[in-house]
Protein backbone atom coordinates (compact mmCIF):
# COMPACT_ATOMS: atom_id res chain seq x y z
CA UNK A 1 0.00 0.00 0.00
CA UNK A 2 0.84 3.61 -0.79
CA UNK A 3 1.39 5.94 1.88
CA UNK A 4 -1.99 7.70 0.79
CA UNK A 5 -3.67 4.59 0.78
CA UNK A 6 -2.77 3.89 4.05
CA UNK A 7 -3.82 6.92 5.28
CA UNK A 8 -6.90 6.76 3.37
CA UNK A 9 -7.67 3.55 5.63
CA UNK A 10 -8.36 6.12 8.72
CA UNK A 11 -12.35 5.85 9.18
CA UNK A 12 -14.22 6.77 12.51
CA UNK A 13 -15.47 3.70 14.67
CA UNK A 14 -16.61 3.43 18.25
CA UNK A 15 -15.99 7.08 19.41
CA UNK A 16 -12.46 7.08 17.74
CA UNK A 17 -10.88 6.15 14.88
CA UNK A 18 -9.02 3.35 13.27
CA UNK A 19 -6.32 2.82 10.71
CA UNK A 20 -4.76 -0.46 8.77
CA UNK A 21 -1.05 -0.69 8.54
CA UNK A 22 0.49 -3.23 6.36
CA UNK A 23 4.00 -4.72 7.61
CA UNK A 24 5.70 -2.64 4.44
CA UNK A 25 5.65 0.18 6.44
CA UNK A 26 7.62 -1.06 9.74
CA UNK A 27 10.48 0.83 11.41
CA UNK A 28 12.09 -2.11 13.46
CA UNK A 29 9.32 -3.21 15.34
CA UNK A 30 7.04 -0.26 15.11
CA UNK A 31 5.32 1.69 12.67
CA UNK A 32 7.42 4.91 10.54
CA UNK A 33 7.37 7.88 12.56
CA UNK A 34 6.07 9.99 10.42
CA UNK A 35 3.15 7.29 9.31
CA UNK A 36 1.99 7.41 13.05
CA UNK A 37 2.06 11.23 13.14
CA UNK A 38 -0.33 11.47 9.50
CA UNK A 39 -2.63 9.42 10.74
CA UNK A 40 -3.26 11.35 13.82
CA UNK A 41 -3.38 14.45 12.03
CA UNK A 42 -5.63 12.52 9.83
CA UNK A 43 -8.09 11.74 12.53
CA UNK A 44 -7.51 15.51 14.31
CA UNK A 45 -8.69 16.54 10.82
CA UNK A 46 -12.20 15.25 11.46
CA UNK A 47 -12.44 18.15 14.26
CA UNK A 48 -10.97 20.85 12.58
CA UNK A 49 -11.13 22.19 9.63
CA UNK A 50 -9.04 21.83 6.70
CA UNK A 51 -8.87 25.53 6.00
CA UNK A 52 -6.88 26.29 9.36
CA UNK A 53 -3.87 25.24 8.89
CA UNK A 54 -1.72 22.93 10.88
CA UNK A 55 1.10 25.15 12.25
CA UNK A 56 2.96 23.13 15.19
CA UNK A 57 3.31 18.98 15.75
CA UNK A 58 4.35 17.17 18.50
CA UNK A 59 4.62 13.31 18.74
CA UNK A 60 6.19 11.48 22.13
CA UNK A 61 7.51 7.83 20.83
CA UNK A 62 6.27 5.84 23.96
CA UNK A 63 6.23 2.60 22.70
CA UNK A 64 6.35 0.53 19.28
CA UNK A 65 3.11 0.28 17.81
CA UNK A 66 2.91 -3.03 15.51
CA UNK A 67 1.68 -3.09 11.86
CA UNK A 68 -1.46 -4.14 11.16
CA UNK A 69 -5.46 -2.54 13.03
CA UNK A 70 -4.40 0.89 14.79
CA UNK A 71 -6.85 2.42 16.95
CA UNK A 72 -6.78 6.40 17.41
CA UNK A 73 -8.28 8.83 19.58
CA UNK A 74 -8.28 12.41 19.73
CA UNK A 75 -9.75 15.60 21.28
CA UNK A 76 -9.92 19.42 21.32
CA UNK A 77 -8.09 20.71 24.07
CA UNK A 78 -8.93 24.29 23.36
CA UNK A 79 -11.00 26.12 20.71
CA UNK A 80 -9.33 29.62 20.70
CA UNK A 81 -10.15 33.08 18.40
CA UNK A 82 -7.38 31.84 16.13
CA UNK A 83 -5.82 28.46 17.44
CA UNK A 84 -6.89 25.16 18.20
CA UNK A 85 -4.96 22.52 20.13
CA UNK A 86 -6.02 19.23 19.97
CA UNK A 87 -4.39 16.07 21.35
CA UNK A 88 -4.49 12.37 19.48
CA UNK A 89 -3.14 9.14 20.88
CA UNK A 90 -2.27 5.99 19.19
CA UNK A 91 -2.77 2.86 20.91
CA UNK A 92 -1.12 -0.59 20.49
CA UNK A 93 -3.74 -3.21 22.14
CA UNK A 94 -4.09 -0.79 25.20
CA UNK A 95 -1.00 0.95 25.46
CA UNK A 96 -0.54 4.39 24.71
CA UNK A 97 2.20 3.90 22.09
CA UNK A 98 2.08 7.14 20.71
CA UNK A 99 1.05 10.68 22.06
CA UNK A 100 0.64 13.40 19.87
CA UNK A 101 -0.16 17.23 20.27
CA UNK A 102 -0.88 19.74 17.76
CA UNK A 103 -1.72 23.65 17.14
CA UNK A 104 -3.93 24.32 14.01
CA UNK A 105 -4.48 28.34 13.42
CA UNK A 106 -5.65 30.80 11.31
CA UNK A 107 -3.16 33.51 9.76
CA UNK A 108 -3.36 36.96 11.93
CA UNK A 109 -2.26 40.15 9.87
CA UNK A 110 1.66 41.33 10.38
CA UNK A 111 4.35 43.30 9.47
CA UNK A 112 6.95 40.49 10.03
CA UNK A 113 8.04 38.56 7.14
CA UNK A 114 10.71 36.39 8.13
CA UNK A 115 12.20 33.38 5.78
CA UNK A 116 14.85 30.67 5.70
CA UNK A 117 17.23 31.41 3.18
CA UNK A 118 18.55 28.21 1.54
CA UNK A 119 22.53 27.82 1.54
CA UNK A 120 23.63 26.82 -1.81
CA UNK A 121 23.85 22.86 -2.45
CA UNK A 122 23.90 20.75 -5.37
CA UNK A 123 20.81 19.08 -7.21
CA UNK A 124 19.12 16.21 -6.24
CA UNK A 125 20.84 14.79 -9.90
CA UNK A 126 24.20 15.32 -8.03
CA UNK A 127 23.35 13.74 -5.15
CA UNK A 128 23.79 9.71 -4.96
CA UNK A 129 20.44 7.12 -4.48
CA UNK A 130 20.01 5.19 -1.66
CA UNK A 131 19.25 1.26 -2.47
CA UNK A 132 17.00 -0.53 -0.61
CA UNK A 133 18.01 -4.05 0.24
CA UNK A 134 15.19 -6.03 1.82
CA UNK A 135 16.27 -7.58 5.71
CA UNK A 136 18.67 -4.69 5.57
CA UNK A 137 17.11 -1.42 5.64
CA UNK A 138 13.92 -0.56 7.21
CA UNK A 139 11.36 -1.93 5.55
CA UNK A 140 9.34 1.59 5.04
CA UNK A 141 12.52 2.79 3.38
CA UNK A 142 11.00 0.34 0.12
CA UNK A 143 8.52 3.23 -0.54
CA UNK A 144 11.13 6.37 -0.24
CA UNK A 145 13.67 7.36 -2.69
CA UNK A 146 16.42 9.45 -1.01
CA UNK A 147 19.30 11.28 -2.84
CA UNK A 148 22.53 11.99 -0.40
CA UNK A 149 24.58 14.57 -1.02
CA UNK A 150 28.15 13.51 -0.77
CA UNK A 151 27.28 10.18 -0.85
CA UNK A 152 25.23 7.74 1.58
CA UNK A 153 27.46 7.14 4.43
CA UNK A 154 25.29 5.87 6.78
CA UNK A 155 28.04 3.60 9.53
CA UNK A 156 30.91 5.28 7.13
CA UNK A 157 32.68 7.18 10.11
CA UNK A 158 31.46 10.87 8.71
CA UNK A 159 33.67 13.43 10.32
CA UNK A 160 30.37 15.98 10.55
CA UNK A 161 27.11 14.92 12.34
CA UNK A 162 25.49 16.56 9.28
CA UNK A 163 23.39 14.96 6.14
CA UNK A 164 21.83 16.76 3.40
CA UNK A 165 18.92 14.05 2.18
CA UNK A 166 16.56 14.40 -0.59
CA UNK A 167 13.35 12.44 -0.30
CA UNK A 168 10.19 11.80 -1.96
CA UNK A 169 7.26 8.94 -1.75
CA UNK A 170 7.42 6.38 -4.54
CA UNK A 171 4.40 6.19 -6.93
CA UNK A 172 2.09 8.61 -4.96
CA UNK A 173 -0.63 10.70 -6.71
CA UNK A 174 -0.01 14.05 -6.70
CA UNK A 175 -2.88 15.21 -7.74
CA UNK A 176 -6.79 14.65 -7.66
CA UNK A 177 -8.28 11.68 -5.05
CA UNK A 178 -5.89 10.73 -2.64
CA UNK A 179 -3.22 13.41 -3.02
CA UNK A 180 -1.48 13.94 -0.16
CA UNK A 181 -1.53 17.62 1.14
CA UNK A 182 -0.01 18.47 4.64
CA UNK A 183 0.76 14.71 5.03
CA UNK A 184 3.33 14.80 2.39
CA UNK A 185 5.19 17.55 4.57
CA UNK A 186 4.52 15.15 8.01
CA UNK A 187 5.87 12.37 6.12
CA UNK A 188 8.74 13.73 4.70
CA UNK A 189 10.23 15.27 7.44
CA UNK A 190 10.56 12.31 9.38
CA UNK A 191 12.58 9.69 6.83
CA UNK A 192 15.68 10.53 7.07
CA UNK A 193 18.25 8.20 9.73
CA UNK A 194 19.38 10.42 12.15
CA UNK A 195 23.60 12.19 11.04
CA UNK A 196 24.49 10.35 14.13
CA UNK A 197 24.49 6.64 12.69
CA UNK A 198 26.95 8.13 10.11
CA UNK A 199 29.86 9.11 12.13
CA UNK A 200 29.40 5.21 13.18
CA UNK A 201 31.91 3.00 12.00
CA UNK A 202 29.23 0.10 12.37
CA UNK A 203 25.89 -0.85 12.35
CA UNK A 204 23.82 -0.01 15.48
CA UNK A 205 19.79 0.86 16.67
CA UNK A 206 18.61 4.50 17.16
CA UNK A 207 14.98 5.54 17.89
CA UNK A 208 13.28 8.82 18.33
CA UNK A 209 11.76 9.76 21.25
CA UNK A 210 10.25 13.10 20.57
CA UNK A 211 9.85 15.16 17.57
CA UNK A 212 8.51 18.61 17.12
CA UNK A 213 7.57 20.00 13.29
CA UNK A 214 6.37 23.79 12.86
CA UNK A 215 5.36 24.41 9.42
CA UNK A 216 6.35 27.66 8.22
CA UNK A 217 3.43 28.86 5.90
CA UNK A 218 -0.71 28.76 5.70
CA UNK A 219 -0.83 26.93 2.41
CA UNK A 220 1.98 24.73 0.54
CA UNK A 221 -0.44 24.31 -2.03
CA UNK A 222 -1.91 20.69 -3.83
CA UNK A 223 1.18 17.68 -3.19
CA UNK A 224 3.79 17.62 -5.59
CA UNK A 225 6.30 15.95 -7.44
CA UNK A 226 10.00 16.25 -6.96
CA UNK A 227 12.44 15.36 -3.94
CA UNK A 228 12.66 17.52 -1.07
CA UNK A 229 15.67 18.40 1.13
CA UNK A 230 16.02 17.29 4.23
CA UNK A 231 18.97 19.65 5.62
CA UNK A 232 19.91 17.73 9.26
CA UNK A 233 22.08 18.50 12.18
CA UNK A 234 22.96 16.61 15.59
CA UNK A 235 23.62 19.54 17.60
CA UNK A 236 24.43 17.71 20.60
CA UNK A 237 24.94 14.21 21.59
CA UNK A 238 26.09 12.50 25.00
CA UNK A 239 25.12 9.65 27.04
CA UNK A 240 23.19 7.59 24.18
CA UNK A 241 20.74 10.33 23.23
CA UNK A 242 21.31 13.06 20.65
CA UNK A 243 19.59 16.42 19.81
CA UNK A 244 18.89 17.16 16.27
CA UNK A 245 17.21 20.23 14.46
CA UNK A 246 16.56 19.69 10.01
CA UNK A 247 15.11 22.00 7.77
CA UNK A 248 12.98 20.80 4.49
CA UNK A 249 13.06 22.51 1.47
CA UNK A 250 10.35 22.24 -1.39
CA UNK A 251 12.17 21.73 -4.76
CA UNK A 252 11.09 25.32 -5.33
CA UNK A 253 13.96 26.26 -2.71
CA UNK A 254 11.16 27.48 -0.07
CA UNK A 255 11.81 26.15 3.63
CA UNK A 256 8.38 24.79 4.73
CA UNK A 257 8.98 23.52 7.94
CA UNK A 258 11.75 22.71 10.85
CA UNK A 259 11.97 19.64 13.11
CA UNK A 260 13.38 19.00 16.30
CA UNK A 261 13.97 15.71 17.62
CA UNK A 262 15.07 13.87 20.45
CA UNK A 263 17.19 10.60 19.64
CA UNK A 264 18.29 7.61 21.45
CA UNK A 265 21.10 5.95 19.56
CA UNK A 266 22.33 2.24 20.61
CA UNK A 267 26.25 2.66 20.51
Amino acid sequence: MLYSQVLATVRPHDGGWTAEVPDSWAQGRTIFGGLQAALAVRAMRDLVPPSVPLRVLQASFIAPVAPGPVRIEASVLRRGKSATQVEARIFDGQQIACLIFAVFGESRPSVLDIRPQQPGLPPPEAATPFVYLEGIAPAFTQHVATRWLGGVNIFQGAKEPRTGIYVGFRDEPYAGPGALGESQIIGYADIVPTPGLSMLKQPAMASSLTWTLELLADDFGAAREGLWLMDTEVIAGRHGYLNQSATLWSPEGEAVALSRQSVVVFA
